[in-house]
């Protein structure tokens, strides 16, 4: 018998699952890994062992969150054979001013949950949805919110500030960062594997389908590419990332452009799919021959570039850069384009050691540390929840 934790981390299109054994002493242990998708044409729940072998595998002709959650709760229950699942921790987005912190999830912290949707409306409803269908199937089982703003709460002016009128930030308009659960697990193996390290003025590199940079030191957020929502920053899959405001203005005058329709485009149909016209995906655009995809990657790049150069002021130089998540831990290509870029800083990297995926790709003559590390927001919620339960 074991109790466990079940986390869920819920992107914009799919939900991670972890299931962790957690002793009352000593580190928590995963037992599986799966991924849920209750919104393709073709729901899908399945889950692997730490070894990669298929456990669960349930394909419903039709099925919404409620139903998959409903199985997988059914699932962990005959997988923990008599022992007992006492939580379940969940990746939210946005967390506002007001969450800083794990949080125990009830009526107030959903509905102030929910009333930051506008802020984050690729990303929050779809971290709320299983909440409220667990809620519904097992409302004594404890469930606890983790946040992707928490990492930069003690952002400050004037790293956290918009240039608009003052009474706008009194009411929330300020830049508050995302990616913080990937952000505070590569600040914990720096400080693991590489103490010298942490001290350092590093940048960490969050590249997948969504983007972002964080300037870092002493395991704290220094200052971030995204600010009020997810939107700004880097070129990302389908969003737009940094943006002239006068575009939207001029969607709006010109095209008659509602506020729906603006989301729908910045956060839908722009970024890598909107340049390129052929996809959002990274590897798909490198293996192709049209154009379109080359313009489209090399303003990823160039942006990317021009960010990590941006945190460097931020901190008044750059000893470490860090490449992680999707794009950052797997494609060399877009990491040594990237470090083409900063060859002006000093940074060198080993190509061979770059095409291994090493942990370490900087040359010995190179002024900046560069490092390929493998992030792990769920273990960051599970430890969210422990602390929290004590």
């Amino acid at each position: 018998m074991r109790d466990a934790i079940l986390v869920l981390n819920a992107g914009s299109s799919t939900i991670k699952l972890a299931l962790y054994a957690v002793p009352q002493q000593g580190d928590a242990k995963l037992l599986c890994k799966g991924l849920l998708d209750a919104h393709s044409a073709a729901p899908h729940l399945i889950i692997h062992d730490t070894s990669g072998a298929v456990l669960f595998d349930h394909r419903p002709d039709q099925a919404g969150h409620h139903e998959l959650i409903a199985a997988l709760l059914d699932w962990t229950d005959e997988f923990l054979q008599g022992g007992r699942l006492i939580a379940t921790g969940h990746r939210i987005v946005h967390g506002g001013r007001r969450f800083v912190s794990p949080v125990r999830i009830d009526a107030d912290v959903l509905q102030a949950l929910d009333a930051l949707t506008p802020l984050a409306p690729l990303h929050q409803p779809r971290g709320l949805a299983p909440i409220r269908a667990i809620g519904a199937l097992r409302p004594q089982l404890a469930q606890v919110a983790c946040f992707d703003t928490a990492f930069h709460s003690d952002l400050a002016p004037p790293v956290s500030r918009f240039a608009i009128p003052r009474r706008f930030e009194a009411e929330g308009l300020r830049r508050y960062g995302f990616h913080g659960l990937s952000y505070q697990f590569i600040a914990g193996q720096l400080a693991r594997q590489s103490p010298p390290l942490t001290g350092k003025r590093s940048v960490v590199a969050h590249l997948g389908n969504g983007a972002s940079l964080c300037a870092m030191r002493n395991g704290r957020s220094i200052d971030t590419t995204m600010g009020l929502t997810a939107l700004d920053g880097l070129v990302m899959g389908t969003r737009c990332g940094n943006l002239d405001p006068g575009v939207v203005l001029t969607l709006q005058r010109l095209h008659r452009f509602g506020p729906d329709e603006v989301e729908r485009l910045l956060y839908y149909e722009s970024g890598l799919l909107g340049v390129s016209e052929i996809s959002a995906d990274v590897r798909t655009l490198l293996a192709s021959d049209d154009p379109r995809a080359k313009e489209a990657i090399d303003l990823f790049v160039y942006r990317a570039g021009a960010g990590v150069a941006a945190m460097a002021h931020a901190m008044a130089g750059l000893d470490v850069l860090v490449f992680t998540a999707g794009i950052g831990e797997n494609s060399a290509e877009i990491r040594a384009r990237i470090v083409a870029e900063l060859g002006w800083l000093g940074v060198r990297i080993d190509d061979q050691a770059n095409a291994a995926g090493r942990r370490r790709i900087s040359t010995e003559a190179s002024a900046v540390t560069v490092l390929v590390l493998k992030t792990d927001e769920e273990a960051v919620i599970v430890e969210g929840c422990r602390k929290l339960f004590g």
